[in-house]
């Protein structure tokens, strides 16, 4: 495992330079070394690195959520209300309704095959659209009218939605049932992880105001805690509904409302430990891609793919609707919620894992969603955040 570890950081940094030369995001480097290193092309990661693959990506994401939160300002949600709310489950939900309009003529699938499959496709990357949204938080763009707060609150609660909606979806194309109670997890879930970290946040912020200790000891306690909500999630799995993820981002944000100090400077260490966990999360994302499931793609997938994402822009447009927000800063939201990733990459081989009849279409469907929207949303969202989001940096936020 540490020579798949040097493998990855020096391949990632390798190609990250090159596509940043190319004015390009580093992360269409990251993607292509993972695929390149991965176990369908030069096949140089060993099986024990592959089999932790998924909990180091799980690791790196818990460190750019808690980043997000300590920069997340709660009046901020508060003012912005309504559209952060809405960005939780109507994108998806628009996605998802694309797939089961159109799936079945285009591509000879079932109704509740494209039900499953539109789930799948529903989640916007989190791993994508989060750190983007925190550098522009920390550049003071766009934040006057709370654009990136809202995005990054959608971002990070669709998830939710979206797993629950997968997993309701997996048990009736397999022959299960579901019941109502499955779909009452989805707030049950947001809320039981919103309370928990708000309650651990305010336990850990008294202590931090009361005991001095040194700086990395700080985050390492706050790393080590937000680590333990995230498993509680797979404990409590099956009997109740938890976010860890939400968990950890409400913990952040309960700091920084309490102790804005030292949330600032955990925030500055978790920007260092980004550096890395950038570099092992997208190239373990890009190892994670079957390219050879792409064989299987024709014109009819990816015309699918582009359908249910324009279903998923109109979806996103009624969220923005009827706000203070300009016809760019509008646009600047449809652009956020393109990329696909970090579920694709972790639930896209699950139905075929389990013998579906639509478990390969459903595999190059993600592999192809990550190939094209990843990239893409990305490079977009870049280009367009300088020229379409106002610098409110002299302006009180």
């Amino acid at each position: 495992m540490i020579s798949a570890t040097a493998l990855i950081l020096l391949s990632g940094l390798l190609l990250g330079t090159l596509t940043r030369k190319l004015r390009l995001p580093h992360i269409i480097g990251y993607l292509a070394a993972g695929m390149l290193i991965g176990p369908y092309v030069l096949d140089l990661l060993s099986p024990a690195m592959l089999s932790v693959s998924g909990d180091i990506r799980k690791m790196a994401l818990i460190i750019i959520l808690m980043r997000a939160g300590f920069s997340l300002d709660v009046a901020d949600l508060r003012r912005i209300g309504r559209p952060a709310i809405l960005l939780c489950f109507l994108p998806a939900t628009f996605e998802l309704l694309a797939f089961v309009l159109f799936a079945p003529s285009l591509l000879g699938i079932s109704r509740l095959e494209a039900a499953l499959l539109g789930a799948v496709m529903g989640a916007v990357s989190p791993a994508v659209v989060v750190p983007r949204m925190t550098a522009l938080m920390e550049q003071k763009r766009g934040t006057a009218k709370g654009i990136p707060q809202m995005i990054v609150a959608g971002a990070s609660a669709d998830d939710v939605y979206v797993i629950v909606l997968f997993s309701s979806m997996l048990s009736l194309v397999s022959g299960g049932s579901v019941r109502l109670s499955d779909f009452l997890q989805i707030p049950v879930a947001i809320v039981l992880g919103l309370l928990g970290g708000i309650l651990v946040g305010f336990v850990v912020s008294v202590w931090f105001g009361k005991i001095s200790m040194r700086r990395p000891v700080r985050l390492l306690i706050v790393l080590a805690i937000a680590f333990l909500l995230v498993t509680l999630e797979d404990i409590l799995s099956g009997s109740v509904a938890f976010s860890g993820l939400l968990a950890v981002m409400s913990l952040s944000m309960t700091l920084h409302a309490r102790e804005e100090k030292i949330a600032a400077d955990l925030a500055s260490q978790c920007n260092q430990l980004w550096t890395g966990a950038e570099i092992l999360l997208f190239v373990l994302v890009g190892a994670s891609v079957n390219i050879h499931a792409l064989a299987g793609a024709g014109f009819s997938m990816t015309g699918m793919l582009l359908l249910g994402l324009l279903f998923r822009l109109f979806g996103t447009f009624l969220c923005v609707l009827r706000t203070p927000l300009n016809h760019r800063e509008r646009f600047f939201c449809l652009l956020t919620e393109t990329p696909n990733a970090t579920v694709q990459a972790a639930i896209g081989g699950v139905p075929l894992a389990m013998g579906l009849a639509c478990g390969d279409l459903v595999l190059t469907f993600s592999v192809l969603a990550i190939i094209l929207t990843a990239p893409l949303g990305a490079f977009a969202i870049d280009c367009a955040a300088p020229r379409w989001l106002s610098d409110d940096s002299g302006q009180q936020t």
